[in-house]
């Protein structure tokens, strides 16, 4: 499991699109996010680059 810190999620609708948009990334198991403490858990063996241009083009920063 790998814990990345995201920066503007706000709601639970942010929490949802950045989840769904990690469900479409080749190796991501499972993701969730959690707007209050700014992170998402993401399990599985996907290509980090990938994990971090799925939330970018969601429209969120991820930490690099």
């Amino acid at each position: 499991m790998t814990t990345i810190d995201v920066d503007g999620m706000a709601c639970t609708g942010c929490e949802t699109t950045v989840e769904d948009a990690l469900a479409e990334v080749s190796g991501v198991e499972s993701a969730k996010a959690d707007h209050e403490s700014g992170t998402v858990r993401v399990e599985g063996e996907a290509d980090p680059d990938a994990v971090a241009a799925a939330i970018d083009e969601a429209g969120y920063e991820p930490e690099r």
